[in-house]
């Protein structure tokens, strides 16, 4: 797939909409870890763009207790991809995980 060609200004409004994005999931991450979000709130607002896009391990990885280790373990019995978003997780899957932890 070819990139499209952006002008200057094009580009800058897409790389702040990108570190914005980032910017707002890096502070989700924050609260999951704090323990103000649980594992069932972030699921419940999963149309939301940030919660969509983020990915399954990353959101497992965020819950206070859970690292590389446990996130790879449920994913791998829950037979999720590594590489799968919140937005792409099926309906088996996502119940698999609320029953988990939620």
């Amino acid at each position: 797939m070819a990139l499209p060609n952006l002008s200057d200004e094009d580009r800058k409004k897409a790389l702040a909409k990108a570190a914005e994005a980032r910017q707002k999931r890096a502070a989700l991450r924050a609260k999951i870890k704090d323990g103000e979000m649980s594992f069932a709130d972030v699921m419940s607002k999963s149309d939301d763009p940030i919660v969509a896009r983020m990915k399954v391990a990353t959101l497992l990885e965020s819950l206070p207790g859970y690292g590389k280790a446990k996130a790879t373990k449920i994913m791998t019995e829950l037979e999720i991809s590594e590489s799968r978003r919140v937005q792409g997780l099926g309906t088996r899957q996502r119940v698999a995980l609320m029953d988990r932890l939620g």
